[in-house]
């Protein structure tokens, strides 16, 4: 039995699953309805797309680096409660993940899911079984993947990662200071969530807006307000120099020692190995941020039951 492009539409929002299962599922069933129905139901994919609308804003951040091969990775990936990033069997995924975005290349989460797995199956086939085993709606929501000098930190079983790549002279990376200098480093983005890398990274309209906003402060300021135009230059300048102090990370304090900026503490390790040390970049993760998460109201689910 021959079937339509609009037989697969109907199918689709009858089970939310995508386009190409349900092409497939027509197929198999020589486009009978009722058995692609059925068809997707054995395969687990209807089940899993039902549980795809709900909010998966808790899960972990994994970072991981081969210093041999010189490629490291970071991935997101998101379950619905906070159990479920502690479940032994959704961390190897994790993990697994990270490891085919090292090999693979993918360009993004959608040339991830495409990508096979050593069992033949795809990403996204292997994040449909999970999805059916743990219970939960479960995203592959982004990642990122470095090639260089890499040093990695995870932070409270997965609620923060960080990757640092770095510039190092040749016989640096294999040194047991430079490895802990980089931990150090990730460390600190870790903690005190750098904006940037450095001032010079910093748009020219975000340091024009805090400008305006230290300006209102002080005109609000009743003892600062009449001051001398140049003095009160030279505070916007002083409190400016202070938000590159807060938000720049080689600026910043360092967190094992606050009498060194991180720049000072990383040529001073540069110095004492006798090379060269330069942060280059750095990706910093945090689980479910800007993720609008549901606020259950159970007092108001019950009483609207109670009516």
């Amino acid at each position: 039995m021959a079937f339509t492009a609009k037989d697969v539409q109907t199918l689709r929002q009858m089970t939310g699953c995508g386009m190409m299962d349900c092409k497939k599922a027509l197929t198999e069933s020589n486009g009978d309805m009722d058995k692609a129905v059925e068809y997707l139901r054995e395969k687990g994919l209807s089940a899993a797309a039902k549980k795809a609308d709900r909010v998966a804003a808790e899960g972990v951040v994994y970072a991981v680096a081969d210093a041999a091969k010189k490629v490291g990775a970071i991935i997101e990936v998101n379950s619905e409660t906070d159990f479920v990033a502690k479940n032994a069997d959704f961390n190897a995924f994790v993990a697994q993940c990270a490891q085919i975005i090292m090999e693979q290349n993918p360009a993004d989460v959608d040339a991830l899911l495409a990508c096979k797995t050593e069992n033949g199956m795809t990403v996204e086939e292997l994040l449909r079984e999970k999805i059916l085993v743990i219970g939960e709606n479960l995203k592959i929501r982004r990642f990122v993947r470095e090639e260089g000098t890499l040093a990695t930190y995870i932070h409270a079983g997965g609620k923060i990662g960080v990757m640092v790549k770095f510039d190092v002279s040749d016989g640096i990376a294999d040194k047991a200071e430079f490895v802990e200098c980089g931990h150090d480093v990730a460390m600190q983005i870790a903690a005190i969530n750098p904006g940037y890398l450095k001032r010079e990274e910093v748009p020219a309209a975000v340091v024009e807006e805090e400008k305006k906003i230290l300006e209102a402060q002080i005109q609000n300021d009743e003892k600062l307000k009449n001051k001398p135009a140049q003095v009160i230059e030279k505070m916007v300048t002083g409190r400016v120099e202070k938000f590159y102090k807060e938000n720049c990370l080689v600026d910043q304090a360092f967190v094992k020692d606050g009498n060194m900026n991180v720049a000072q503490y990383v040529a001073k390790v540069a110095k004492d190995l006798g090379g060269k040390i330069e942060i280059e970049s750095f990706v910093r993760f945090e689980k479910g941020e800007g993720i609008e998460k549901k606020a259950d109201d159970f007092a108001s689910e019950v009483a609207s039951m109670v009516k």
